[in-house]
């Protein structure tokens, strides 16, 4: 099938060709003859007859030069269907170069021809051989143009906000195109300068503060935001006025796209949260945290999950001297090893299965490759589940990470960052109490150990695995209701990368016992994600798709704290990470608590939230009953 369909294709390019030939050959008769007739004034009978004979005499040589030049540049060869302006330069060449040709032929000949017959023959020559080329597509764009004015097989009447370099490319690619269905109505800028003119045929009808009456004029389906070097905090805002239509509003990333000259079409998204937080990404010392980094051995706990598989693409683009990934799932591992060796085939990677929960597993790997730098985010984090499976998330969470702290205390780790969570704060969930237990550990080893051991606490991460924004992308994708626990319940939010990027920069300034803190700004009402999500998306809250309220999940609360009061707040270099001065406990106490929770664990005990509540006093569950 596949030969008989690329034989077709070849026979349609002979045909296509040969009748380019034939059009061509026609062209040089009827230039020279046009050339002839406007050198006597449009008047047949005024043509000397040896003019004539001179002309039909050398008809056949000229054919054959111009045919000659115009395979030479390659216009048999061009598909016209999109030509543009090389193809156009093209033309204009092969006709000169034809005339040339001619002239200097009928010289050799001894033609004496009038010398305006030359440049008169150009001109005509160029004007047919364009026509033959550009008709096809002129005949396309001019039946597209008169069916977008008609509005028929218009599926969107789109708002362009931003009229410049990069909004005229989006706009310029949704006139061409016969595949998008999309016509650009009007546009939005608040340059004062750019109104009342228009862009490409397209008036610009005002600023920000004309977005909604002009959706209403308009009859705006689609609103495109074409603002790549806008600002997060100026994005948020437009934002904020588009949510309040019924229009579906699509968005072009950021200013790399216009360094690179990516500006299509294909590169808009649909607008997401984080273009709804209003703030700008956090910025870390890049080069910091490189000069840590680089030819260090670094291992990773968890390496598979949302936050372990950024911090393996972030370390590896630092150049370690290797990076080893420990991971219980073995699907996770594979994809984000092969993802790694795809994009740094260089990198000295190291993969291996195993749980944090084998003590032996664990001191078997540290002493064998001898890391310098850990990361340990390997950690059960899903709230409600936790609080079904309670011992589970003490023999993974607790004792996972006293393992690893364990066995980098014993061979000499540089620097150990343990990845927390605000759950940890006045913890009303086993989840959060088995993080906060945690940081005690780390917390413990930095007073006994040369190893740096610090942690770094955020909240709620945009697109994590179990987070709520893919959830209730899946539910508006199936036409709803979106799930809302609690109407009051609010979050502090931050992307992966940003977690990342403080995690790693906490390992740069890490002296040992320090909580890191990322300041993320106002917290978000969970409900307002979702109207925004769901107006965003092009429908209507309470009409296209309801929310429903399905109340708290177990050991869930309504607000997250960043940080205990008697922990105390001190700045860094970085003005949005600040420091936690390191609790005072009775480290004895501790370790002999943790062997009796230990064994309570494994016992599968049912009361073991008792016994996590006397190790960590701020752990108020709303009930101590047994719930696993």
């Amino acid at each position: 099938m596949k030969n008989v369909f690329r034989n077709f294709e070849q026979k349609k390019k002979y045909l296509v060709v040969l009748l380019l030939v034939i059009l061509d050959i026609l062209s040089v008769a009827l230039a020279e003859f046009l050339a002839l007739l406007f050198r006597f004034e449009v008047n047949i009978a005024d043509i000397p007859l040896n003019y004539l004979n001179m002309a039909y005499q050398f008809t056949w040589i000229n054919i054959l030069i111009a045919l000659l030049f115009t395979w030479l540049l390659g216009l048999y060869d061009s598909v016209w269907a999109y030509a543009g302006v090389e193809e156009l330069l093209s033309v204009i060449f092969v006709s000169f170069l034809s005339a040339d040709g001619m002239y200097l032929g009928m010289k050799l000949l001894h033609y004496n021809m009038p010398r305006s017959y030359y440049v008169l023959y150009f001109f005509f020559f160029m004007i047919l051989l364009t026509a033959s080329r550009f008709s096809y597509r002129l005949l396309r764009r001019g039946n597209h143009f008169y069916q977008t004015r008609l509005g028929k097989g218009i599926e969107s009447r789109v708002m362009l906000i931003g009229a410049g370099d990069a909004g005229a490319m989006i706009l310029q690619e949704m006139q061409k195109s016969e595949q998008l269905h999309k016509k650009v109505v009007c546009i939005i800028d608040d340059d004062k300068n750019l109104r009342g003119r228009s862009l490409r045929g397209v008036d610009i009808v005002g600023g920000r503060e004309r977005i909604l009456p002009m959706v209403a004029k308009y009859e705006i389906t689609e609103i495109v935001i074409a603002m790549p070097s806008a600002s997060k905090k100026e994005i948020s805002a437009i934002t904020d006025i588009c949510k309040e239509t019924e229009c579906k509003v699509q968005i072009l990333p950021g200013i790399y796209q216009m360094v690179n000259e990516e500006v299509s079409v294909s590169k808009l998204r649909d607008v997401e949260i984080e273009d709804l937080l209003g703030r700008d990404p956090i910025r870390v010392d890049l080069e910091t945290i490189a000069d840590y980094v680089r030819d260090k051995v670094v291992l990773v706990t968890g390496g598979g999950g949302s936050i372990g598989s950024e911090l393996c693409r972030q370390i590896a683009s630092h150049n370690p001297k290797q990076l080893i990934i420990v991971e219980i799932y073995e699907n996770n591992a594979y994809d984000i090893q092969q993802e790694l060796l795809h994009h740094y085939p260089e990198l000295n990677l190291l993969v291996l299965i195993g749980s944090v929960r084998n003590t032996i597993r664990m001191n078997r790997i540290f002493e064998k490759h001898k890391p310098q730098i850990v990361f340990h985010a390997a950690a059960h984090k899903h709230v409600p589940l936790m609080e079904v499976s309670p011992n589970e998330a003490i023999k993974n969470n607790v004792f996972g990470t006293y393992n690893c702290a364990n066995a980098a205390h014993q061979n000499g780790v540089e620097r150990f960052v343990l990845i927390s969570t605000d759950k940890a704060v006045n913890p009303t969930n086993i989840m959060g109490a088995s993080k906060r237990m945690c940081e005690m550990i780390v917390q413990m080893f930095s007073r006994m150990s040369e190893t740096r051991f610090v942690a770094v606490r955020f909240g709620n991460v945009l697109g994590s695995n179990g987070s709520v924004i893919p959830l209730f992308r899946k539910q508006i994708a199936e036409g709803g209701p979106v799930t809302v626990t609690h109407p009051d319940i609010i979050r502090y939010f931050m992307t992966i990368p940003e977690a990342v990027s403080l995690v790693l920069q906490a390992g740069a300034y890490a002296k040992g016992g320090e909580i890191f803190v990322l300041d993320m700004g106002e917290p978000v009402k969970i409900v307002d994600l979702a109207k925004n999500l769901i107006r965003l998306s092009g429908y209507r809250v309470g009409k296209d798709i309801d929310i429903v309220y399905t109340g708290l999940r177990p050991g869930e609360k309504l607000f997250e704290e960043m940080l205990m009061d008697e922990e105390g707040l001190q700045k860094t270099k970085n003005q949005l990470i600040h420091i936690g001065k390191p609790l005072e406990f009775d480290e004895e106490q501790f370790q002999e608590d943790l062997k009796q929770l230990k064994a309570a664990a494994y016992d599968e005990t049912l009361n073991i939230r008792e016994a996590v509540q006397r190790i960590v006093p701020t752990y108020m569950p709303e009930k101590l009953d047994d719930r696993n």
